[in-house]
């Protein structure tokens, strides 16, 4: 009898453990009406706060923990999300996606190609994907954007270490900076605000250029950048990355992603980094870059309960050091008395925020949506004998309400509003003749914007996809701006789809965060009374075409045009006269055209391509010269990536050069019209174990470096001392190694 009901137990076990089990398929219905499994697809149980992604042929299974009832939703790149409840009787789900046409909609999610551009979405969004980010070190954002040509990163100047973006040929203040669709590195954040985000904490960036929504704002001129953090309820319990290069530049990034329950889960991200050398490769008795410590921390929570709402909520905190100038500068000394020219800058930032959404009926189709963020950032510089220093305090609250009405018909509308106060101070050291003259101005500030918009989507099917959108702002001391936006995408064939975009784009600018270079110079710097408010227009078109080459997935060829008119724009001149820099309101002309063409393809299994051109022109009036093109700004830049990958990703190669264009040198360079064109090198390789990568790398392995990007630096207290001339590299040949180890739930 024992052996019996033995026997009838171990019978029975196995039926017990398969209705504890959900399994599963992911898929789509391709153009001929034929199925396509969809691998690495999402599927997301919120009660339970479970993520799961789908295998090589879109099959996935789920513990449904003895719960009676199981909500499933299923998500991918370029596809709407799909919804599906099992009762305690059904242990299988079966999702057929559709494709999503929404602006929005570009998610990464799960094994994808390093870069990709969204065939979905109205705007041209290339997406660097969290393989991209492992490609090179990308130790923050300012690293991350080797393999583009859309957007270049550069110096301000030689001695600080400030980075700074190009999009579009103008510099990134022009460009909107979002952290999940919340505006980031605005104001006294902006010189350094690349450096703060460090790479491993990204899932994801999208960049869309040209004019885009209404609804985070208007300033966007050239276009928007999106940063997408590791998430909540990622299924990563404990993730590292630690890095060291051969200057013992050391970080170490920490995650760690918890589901404490079938509503809360958070994330908790850490960064630290040390580059303790600061050595002068060039002789010039300037360090190349200065010595910095940063310590960098966040905390994101999300709330989901079963009726559908979502609060999420966080806060970072940050603190950076760097010290650079002479070599024989130390920390302490005191700047105003020493013998040698030195910089000391110091940066504190907290931010926080909260958003809530709540649907309005079963299917969140129609629901509404809060954010209110807030930022206080605070700045203490010295350059030489020149001080800088600053407090921000910065609030952004948008409230959203969006309809969907049906599957062709979509409409948003909201109220923004931002509020910033500066308290800012500059002490100015400058020259007359032989004679120091020291300078005190106050530059305290208040700036408010508030402002109604409406946006209208209308989706055809796969064929077409019009976005309009109309926005009026109010901005202190500036007035009222009415500004429209509209982009248009059009599928002509299948593979084959046009996108079109323009609209107005406004802002306040900050003239000494986003020109700290000026610093660093031995000038006065003269700022004009009056300064206005910066206003452009952008418009441009872009063709992209998929066909089928080799063995991969399909490969695309892309054509862009983009030109962006200034009526009103801040100018920051070196060039009017030698012992100034003059800031002063635009008198004419002001505007870019920039050509790109893309090619990515995967001719054979695991060997991708990425081949990428750039072409600007770049031209504005400054005060006695007339239409002049803008200094400092590359004419061209390619760039060309090649990855391969062995069998499971068990190794994988990457390579990328770049060429970058001359550009034209400012007057008081003499010795040259034009800088000179070069190529830098990247390479890396990296072993996959089971739970760890080991990678290793090198940087810049031409070795090319500007030669002597600090004019006068035998004699740094004068007027002829300049360090804000760079178009090159500052460092030469950089190699590192690293590894990143992940727990997986």
């Amino acid at each position: 009898m024992k052996k019996i009901l033995f026997l009838s137990l171990l019978l029975y076990i196995p039926s017990i453990l398969e209705s504890q089990t959900i399994s599963g398929l992911v898929s789509s219905v391709n153009a001929s009406g034929q199925k396509e499994v969809l691998p690495y697809a999402n599927v997301y149980w919120p009660e339970a706060g479970i993520s799961v992604e789908t295998d090589t042929k879109g099959r996935f299974t789920i513990n449904r923990k003895g719960k009676e009832s199981v909500t499933l939703i299923a998500s991918y790149i370029g596809f709407e999300k799909d919804t599906i409840t099992l009762d305690k009787n059904q242990n299988y789900a079966e999702f057929t996606l559709k494709e999503n046409n929404e602006l929005n909609a570009v998610k990464v999610l799960g094994v994808q190609s390093g870069t990709l551009l969204s065939k979905t979405t109205s705007l041209k969004t290339e997406v660097i994907t969290a393989a991209g980010l492992c490609k090179m070190a990308c130790c923050n954002l300012a690293e991350s954007f080797e393999n583009s040509a859309s957007v270049t990163v550069g110096y301000s100047d030689a001695i600080t270490g400030a980075r700074q973006i190009r999009l579009l040929g103008l510099n990134g203040s022009y460009t909107q900076m979002l952290d999940e669709n919340r505006p980031a590195m605005r104001g006294l954040a902006a010189p350094f605000g690349l450096s703060y985000v460090p790479g491993q904490w990204l899932e994801s960036i999208q960049i869309a250029k040209g004019p885009s929504s209404v609804v985070n704002g208007l300033e966007a001129i050239t276009g928007q950048i999106n940063l997408e953090h590791r998430k909540p309820t990622d299924e990563k319990p404990f993730f590292i990355n630690l890095f060291l290069a051969d200057n013992m530049r050391t970080e170490a990034n920490v995650a760690s992603s918890l589901q404490l329950n079938e509503k809360w889960s958070t994330v908790l991200l850490g960064h630290i980094s040390n580059d303790p050398q600061g050595h002068d490769g060039n002789h010039d008795g300037f360090r190349d870059e200065p010595v910095a410590s940063q310590i960098n921390i966040s905390n994101r929570w999300l709330y989901a309960p079963a009726d559908g709402i979502q609060l999420r909520f966080g806060f970072r905190a940050l603190k950076d050091d760097r010290l650079g100038g002479q070599s024989q500068f130390k920390k302490g000394d005191d700047h105003l008395t020493s013998q040698y020219w030195g910089s000391r800058v110091k940066n504190r930032g907290l931010n926080s925020y909260v958003k809530l959404g709540i649907p309005l009926n079963a299917d969140n189709s129609m629901n509404i949506a809060g954010v209110v963020d807030y930022t206080w950032h605070d700045i203490d510089g010295i350059f030489g004998r020149k001080e800088y220093t600053g407090t921000q305090n910065s609030l952004f609250v948008n409230l959203i309400f969006q309809n969907e009405i049906n599957e062709n018909h979509k409409i948003i509308a909201g109220i923004s509003g931002v509020y910033d106060k500066y308290d800012e101070y500059l002490h100015d050291y400058y020259f007359v003749g032989n004679n120091g003259v020291a300078e005190d101005r106050p530059l305290p500030s208040k700036h408010k914007m508030a402002g109604a918009y409406a946006e209208y989507t209308y989706t055809g099917g796969e064929k077409i996809t019009v976005v309009t959108g109309l926005r009026l702002d109010r901005y202190s001391k500036y007035g009222y701006y009415l500004a429209p936006r509209l982009s248009v995408k059009y599928s002509i064939i299948e593979d084959l789809v046009l996108r079109a975009n323009l609209g107005r784009g406004v802002r306040k600018s900050n003239v000494i965060s986003d020109n700290l270079g000026i610093l660093s110079t031995g000038r006065q710097i003269v700022i004009d009374p009056g300064l206005d408010i910066e206003d452009a227009w952008t418009y441009g078109a872009n063709l992209t075409g998929y066909f089928h080459l080799g063995e991969g997935e399909k490969s695309t060829v892309s054509f862009e045009y983009f030109r962006t008119d200034f009526s009103s724009q801040i100018i920051v001149d070196q060039e009017r006269e030698f012992s100034k820099v003059w800031i002063y309101n635009l008198d004419g002309k002001s505007f870019t055209n920039n050509w790109q063409v893309d090619f990515t393809s995967e001719p054979i299994k695991r060997f991708k391509i990425l081949a990428t051109m750039r072409f600007t022109d770049a031209k504005a009036e400054l005060e006695g010269q007339g239409l002049v093109e803008r200094p400092l700004t590359s004419r061209y830049k390619g760039v060309l990536n090649l990855q391969y990958a062995t069998s499971m990703n068990k190794w994988t190669f990457d390579f990328t050069a770049q060429l970058n264009g001359p550009s034209k040198m400012p007057s008081f360079i003499s010795d040259m019209d034009e800088s000179p064109r070069y190529g830098v090198l990247f390479a890396q390789v990296t072993k996959k174990f089971k739970d760890l990568d080991v990678y290793i790398g090198g940087e810049n392995l031409t070795g090319y470096r500007q030669k002597h990007p600090i004019l006068n630096s035998e004699n740094p207290f004068s007027t002829g001392f300049n360090s804000s001339a760079i178009w090159g590299p500052l460092m030469g040949v950089r190699l590192y190694a690293g590894l990143r180890f992940t727990i997986w739930k």
